[in-house]
């Protein structure tokens, strides 16, 4: 309700409280903040016993209402927290702030400590509290035991927030009833939620630490299932790279794809506030309760409170912890961490229960929002008992090979907490749902929307952002096309376009049909299919687009002179196989005829003049392996995306040119490795790097050396050089990297203007080195392709990198708007080639946490 209308109903209320008390309004009103930070508390629950509730907003201000006058209670719930109820009057207007205590496991209070003064490390029994913590890390982990196992179960459930009564009472989803009705109050006193997604694992862990091996046997998992609308297995990794697991003891701790810094890491006392709030016995044992807060709270770290013992391991018995509303993230309105340790046989603790809960939410005050919880629960420890060597061979990671359905007493076996109804009913509720004609016109909208793409059945006409286009050899470019789904065939896939160019007056098209010999999509993992092209199409060398339509309407529009085109005639057979996430390899066979287009032409000397080439055809065998340990990805129906992580992916391809195959002109050998990785940094961000180098061996013209990846749009790409011109350089050896460091705002958050807008640094450096062998070179060997000249000025307009790198760098702000980068790029050498951009403004678009 807008504040104009609160306020009228208050000013109403305490009319009608002054003159007819009788027939008055309960009103409770107030802030609610943390007891020790006093930092205002979000979300927290505050509802009538018996009655209803509302939620803290962003201040932690409340205003409760209600004409029931029997109600006189008011309790205030918040997960962490302890629950707090006061007695009320009725039918009056009242104002109660509250203090919230993080909640504690029962005990006896023994020492309670004073009024803090001002706050420093340096005589500070917390601080040194808390070293003694960071100096006993390791003894306190898993790691330092010769041998762990244990089994676990871990349940991932996402709930809608507060369903828009008008979503809710659409008559189209008036058969959707029994899905809102299936309310779930257990998760957040006073909040009803509803859910919609849950993903139940049980696993066996082993651990080995000499020679170091860890090994998860994924006994049975079960999850919703929607059917051909939704890749549950796709949303299952995604989940999975954003609720990692939590490990206290670690520097930093990975959530949300992004890394906060550990209350116990390292550096955690120059980054974080301690005290000691009191200590308590449990169970005979004698721990410290200690609260923790951040020095800055835009950072990302946590707030919240450790139990420590006092036996000397300095191990933590107990955390309780969350984030700052002010910290630095996206689209998270709450975010809290729960964990449970329990004594072993030793006296050193291990977890036993760690849970996350996590509030989405586009804006601080939206009225709805997705909660994510996942829960583990780790049970039958077993500790410094040897495993036999074969429970280490293979994989690190096995799924049960078993047909066989797990029974329904399995899981009330071994889930731990059992599911409450409303999670009991979710899978059944899901799989009526997708029986329902109006979810399945609603889905295939979304799919329209989201996708690009409108299902026929067994075939599905997209993408629709590539029907319409322009460039300059094709004038405006219309294209239709589509693809085949499962429903077609288990095995055989197929995909199709015709575009026509209304300038050239030509047809381009191209058809494919793939074999998966694994009986399901080519696109699902683990690949394993055979794949036959040919394509007819235009094309700018050098320009390689990942997971984007190479067509697409926003990439027309381009800085420069944009005349630089091919004609392709590509005829492919590749072959891809995965061994598990870490490994894979591909086979390829290509015969390419390229035509020159716009205003390039290929010409060469003979006798005492110059001949235009019409076209060049090659002929190719290939070869690539990929080896990415640990890699995470977004697995669609009909695409994969990747999802970086903090492991290296290694590429190494090599290309044979073979003469007189198929047409084949020249002989060659092609070789190119590429490594990147991202490296994280803490409370610094995280750097992505890039580093590829190639050579080709064999006498050849500059269109089939390396042409460089340039960029003249206007977005901003990674993979590209963004003021380079396109078939401006041209190599047959090269070594390249690239540096893209994201702070995170670790400087913005220390700027009072900025530190509310929670802008977010970005710098970045990239480096080429290249050049051409004189026996490629035109300006050696005069036999070979001349390199292309503007017909206007005489000038060269493609060149090697023989005389210095190329190099550009950019510095950018990122998070405007939280979708939004800029970058001021800004190129560095050869700055006297004819028609270049010396710096530039480029955008991109990404949704970020």
């Amino acid at each position: 309700m807008k504040k104009e209308i609160k306020n009228s109903i208050v000013f109403i209320l305490l009319l009608l409280a002054s003159f007819y008390t009788s027939l008055g309004q309960t009103v409770v009103k107030g802030i609610i903040r943390d007891a020790v930070t006093q930092e205002p508390l979000q979300s927290v629950s505050v509802y009538f016993k018996g009655g209803a509730g509302v939620a803290s907003d962003a201040e932690g201000r409340y205003s409760l209402t209600s004409g029931n006058l029997k109600l006189s209670t008011v309790q205030y719930s918040y997960v962490g927290y302890k629950t707090v109820t006061k007695t009320i009057f009725p039918g009056r207007e009242q104002v109660i702030d509250i203090h919230l205590e993080v909640a504690d496991v029962k005990n006896d209070v023994v020492v309670t400590t004073s009024k803090r003064s001002k706050y420093t490390n340096k005589n500070n029994p917390a601080v040194e509290l808390i070293r003694k913590v960071i100096d006993n890390k390791e003894k306190n982990r898993i790691t330092a035991y010769d041998h762990v196992s244990y089994q676990q179960y871990e349940k991932m459930e996402l709930l809608l927030i507060k369903t828009p009564e008008k979503l809710m009472n659409n008559k189209l989803l008036k058969n959707w009833k029994f899905i809102f009705e299936n309310n779930d109050s257990t998760k957040i006193e006073g909040r009803a939620m509803l859910p919609v997604y849950l993903d139940e694992t049980f696993s066996h862990y082993y651990y080995r630490k000499n020679p170091e091996k860890k090994k998860t046997y994924i006994l049975a998992d079960k999850k919703v299932n929607f059917g051909e609308y939704l890749d549950v297995e796709g949303i299952s990794g995604y989940l999975d790279r954003l609720y990692e697991d939590i490990d206290v003891y670690e520097n930093n701790i990975s959530l949300l794809a992004n890394q906060f810094l550990s209350p116990i890491a390292d550096m955690a006392p120059t980054f974080y506030r301690f005290y000691i709030a009191d200590t308590t016995v449990v169970d005979g044992n004698k721990l410290v309760r200690l609260n923790f807060s951040p020095r800055n709270l835009n950072d990302l770290l946590f707030k919240g409170t450790l139990f420590v013992t006092l036996d000397g391991n300095y191990s933590v018995q107990k955390l309780v912890m969350s984030i700052s509303k002010h910290a630095n993230l996206n689209f998270v309105r709450e975010l809290h961490v729960n964990q449970n340790f329990e004594k072993g046989p030793d006296g050193r603790y291990h977890v036993v229960m760690s849970n996350t809960i996590v509030e989405f939410a586009l804006t601080q005050n939206a009225k709805t929002g997705i909660v994510g919880e996942r829960t583990v629960s780790l049970t039958d420890y077993t500790i410094n008992k040897p495993a036999p060597d074969s429970v280490y061979e293979g994989a690190a990671l096995v799924q049960s090979e078993s047909k066989k359905p797990v029974t329904d007493s399995f899981w009330l076996a071994h889930r731990s907490p059992q599911l409450s109804e409303a999670e009991s009913k979710v899978y059944t509720n899901i799989d009526s749902l997708t029986q329902l004609k109006s979810f399945r016109t609603f889905m295939d909208v979304a799919t329209l929307l989201l996708a690009g793409y409108k299902s026929l059945g067994p075939y599905e006409i997209g993408p629709f952002n590539a029907f319409y286009s322009f460039n300059p050899v094709e004038g405006l470019r219309l294209r239709v096309g589509g693809r085949t789904t499962p429903k077609f065939n288990q095995n055989i896939y197929l995909e199709n376009y015709v575009a026509y160019g209304f300038k050239d007056q030509k047809w381009k098209y191209f058809g494919a049909a793939s074999y998966s010999f694994n009986r399901s999509s080519i696109y699902s993992y683990p690949l394993n299919y055979l794949k036959v092209s040919y394509q007819y199409d235009t094309k700018i060398p050098g320009q390689e687009l990942q997971f984007v339509v190479e067509d697409n309407f926003l990439l027309s529009f381009k800085r420069g002179r944009n005349d630089r085109w091919l004609y392709n005639n590509i005829f492919k057979t590749e072959y891809v196989r995965e061994f598990g996430k870490d490994f894979s390899y591909s086979l390829g066979f290509k015969n390419w005829k390229q035509t020159p287009a716009g205003v390039i032409s290929y010409v060469k000397p003979d006798g005492g003049g110059l001949i235009n080439v019409p076209n060049l055809t090659t002929t190719e065998l290939s070869a690539e392996i990929k080896w990415s340990p640990r890699q995470q990805f977004y697995q669609g129906k009909r695409f994969r995306k990747p999802i970086i992580n903090k492991y290296p992916i290694f590429k190494l391809r090599y290309i044979k040119g073979i003469q007189g195959l198929a047409n084949g002109e020249y002989n060659y050998d092609n070789i190119n490795l590429s490594i990147q990785k991202r490296f994280y940094l803490s409370q610094l961000g995280f750097a992505d790097v890039v580093l590829e180098s190639g050579n080709i061996f064999g006498k050849i013209p500059y269109p089939l050396m390396t042409i460089h990846r340039a960029n003249q749009t206007y977005s901003y790409q990674l993979g590209s050089y963004n003021l380079m011109n396109f078939m401006e350089f041209v190599s047959d050896r090269f070594a390249a990297i690239n540096i893209d460091q994201h702070f995170n705002g670790f400087f913005f958050n220390k700027v009072p203007l900025l530190k509310k807008l929670r802008l977010r640094e970005v710098v970045s450096a990239k480096l080429l080195y290249g050049g051409v062998r004189d026996e490629n070179n035109p300006a050696y060997n005069s036999s070979t392709f001349k390199f292309p000249i503007d017909k206007e000025t005489g000038l060269p307009t493609t060149y090697t990198l023989n005389k210095e790198p190329y190099v550009e760098v950019s510095a950018g702000v990122t998070n405007i708007f939280k979708v939004l980068r800029v970058d001021f790029v800004k190129r560095l050498t050869y700055l006297d080639h004819p028609d270049i951009s010396k710096w530039g403004i480029r955008t991109r678009i990404k949704v970020d946490f």
